[in-house]
């Protein structure tokens, strides 16, 4: 007996980008979408295409996709945020898996848009943990970046989906600005070993991970653009913490 399949979106306003994402999973048994308050066209959107609507107000971000995943009936659980769509190969790919399933969790390659362009095809996917069965995973509670977990065995599954990403520089600065906020709040308290040392060597390193080992240099000024805001995101997060150690010793 095939197994059910219900994907899970959580959303707030999210119109601009939502006709590609649920279009992209009407193969699904169920849409689950887990609304915060949207003011925009996203619950009409939602209704067209035949989602089951819930809403509840905003309780963090891992907290509220967990509480979407609650809301499933699906055996297993694919789930994306309201701005990713799965492409026509990730369709294909999950359907053949789900078939006969291998594993118990499987993570897909994001492809992250730049700017104004998607990426070269020969630039490196992020693989994500987005399929899993429902019995088995749940939500990390990690404050800015949660993540699904899973017990039991994962695998890679070539099923690619894509993220819009922020379409002008000014927008990703807004949001590493935002989450390294978030991530000090989190810290808050904890000590960070290493501290001056992170802060010095790692956004250097963060660039050459994305540039070179991901091959964000296939992108042109896109990727460079890309490579640096996520370098100035790792500078941001340990020069913050410096910075509340510091007061907090003042």
């Amino acid at each position: 007996m095939k197994p059910r399949l219900s994907a899970v979106v959580t959303t707030l306003d999210n119109a601009a980008t939502l006709e590609a994402c649920l279009s992209s999973l009407g193969f699904c048994d169920e849409i689950v979408l887990l609304d915060s308050g949207s003011a925009d066209a996203t619950l009409e959107i939602a209704r067209r295409h035949g989602a089951r609507i819930e809403t509840q107000a905003f309780a963090g971000y891992g907290p509220q996709k967990q509480a979407a995943i609650e809301l499933a009936t699906g055996d297993w659980i694919l789930l994306l945020d309201a701005d990713e769509h799965l492409t026509d190969a990730g369709r294909i790919a999950i359907e053949r898996e789900l078939a006969a399933p291998r594993a118990d969790g499987y993570r897909l390659p994001r492809q992250e848009w730049l700017f104004w362009r998607w990426p070269h095809a020969g630039t490196r996917a992020n693989w994500q943990l987005r399929l899993f069965r429902k019995t088995a995973g749940r939500m990390n509670m990690v404050p800015v970046h949660a993540a699904p977990e899973v017990d039991g065995r994962l695998l890679d599954l070539d099923a690619p989906f894509r993220h819009y990403g922020e379409p002008r520089l000014a927008d990703r600065v807004d949001k590493v600005n935002r989450y390294s906020s978030g991530l000090v709040e989190h810290k808050r308290g904890k000590r960070v070993r290493f501290i001056a040392l992170r802060l010095l060597f790692y956004p250097g390193v963060a660039f050459l991970k994305l540039y070179f080992g991901k091959r964000y240099f296939l992108n042109g000024w896109a990727g460079f653009f890309a490579a640096k805001t996520q370098s100035f995101y790792a500078f941001l997060k340990y020069a913050k913490v410096l910075e509340a150690q510091r007061q907090s010793r003042e």
